[in-house]
């Protein structure tokens, strides 16, 4: 009798839900996590969320030095009539939407071209992609160089070849300037796009390719009925990300031509700095509308091509 009640005793105790002791590690493991990302997020609030908070509450007051003044929705009211902002909002846009299909398709043919395995394609492999890695202002300079209108490759090359009436000013035109920006920038991220292209080639399925060869289908028909297809989602992420690089362009244009002639590249970050530091206004609360209506477009364009382009149909292979 005594053993049966002792083993009932034994299976209760079993049954029962374990308790944690003091030192269960459980109970440390978010002070130990909070540990190790607390100092991320304390550079990630300083460096970020701090200056896009307050560039929104600026942008509710006018701030000339030490005379801050509230004047509410008067500074985006200002914007509808400000004609230099939208032109400035013409050319971001041309950026963001059309300089991004030429970056992508630029790398994706020199991807496709060190993957029919074109001569030297070592050696293109690496020349095509150090351009990514050099610096804005190298690019800049180094291009400036060759739209010059006495020396300049380009126009040199033109005068070579019989057509001396082509060459132009390049970046003093107000008609030929924004163009010659996007190829400049075009030139500088093609191998980026290249490599991740040409990494997702390697990872298609080799049957359909050899299968495509088998019925002597040319590089030209198996780049747009098989390489472009089953890389779409590919060439879509690499849009997205140009344009949102795009949106907010800077560097290039502000080295290079400054937003002229004649505000022809313009863009709305190099328009939001004259405002803040270059002109005699010295209101930080104008260019910090600008700014927030900018961060508002971005998200909201973002958003919109996120759902546009997303693919319905998921490509299994």
């Amino acid at each position: 009798m005594t053993t049966g009640v002792n083993e009932t005793a034994a299976a209760r105790a079993d049954s029962a839900p374990p308790t944690r002791s003091l030192a269960d590690p459980r109970r440390t493991t978010w002070v130990v996590l909070m540990i190790f990302v607390a100092p991320a997020l304390i550079v990630y609030g300083a460096m970020t969320a701090y200056p896009a908070f307050r560039t929104i509450y600026d942008s509710f007051f006018t701030i000339d030095g030490s005379d801050v003044s509230f004047v509410g929705w008067s500074n985006y009211r200002d914007l509808t009539g400000d004609e230099t902002f939208w032109i400035a909002v013409r050319n971001t846009f041309i950026w963001s939407f059309v300089a991004p299909i030429l970056d992508v398709a630029t790398g994706l043919l020199l991807a496709v071209a060190l993957y029919a395995g074109v001569p030297f394609a070592r050696f293109l492999r690496v020349a095509w992609f150090t351009p990514v890695l050099l610096s804005y202002v190298v690019v800049a300079i180094l291009w400036m160089w060759i739209y010059n209108y006495d020396w300049g490759v380009v126009n040199l090359g033109l005068r070579a070849v019989g057509l001396g009436w082509l060459a132009s000013s390049w970046l003093g035109s107000p008609n030929l300037a924004l163009g010659a920006l996007i190829v400049t920038h075009a030139w500088k991220w093609a191998g980026f796009n290249m490599v991740v292209c040409l990494a997702a080639i390697h990872s298609l399925p080799g049957e359909v390719l050899e299968a495509a060869e088998l019925d002597n289908c040319g590089w030209g028909a198996k780049l747009r009925w098989i390489i472009v297809p089953m890389l779409r989602p590919t060439l879509l992420n690499l849009y997205i990300l140009a344009f949102i690089g795009k949106m907010k362009i800077f560097d290039l244009v502000w080295i290079m031509t400054g937003g002229g002639p004649l505000w022809a590249t313009e863009t709305v970050s190099t328009y939001v700095y004259k405002r803040a530091f270059n002109w005699n206004s010295f209101d930080l609360g104008y260019p910090s509308a600008i700014a927030t209506v900018w961060f508002c477009v971005v998200c909201a364009a973002v958003v919109i091509l996120n759902r546009l382009l997303r693919s319905t149909e998921r490509l299994e292979y």
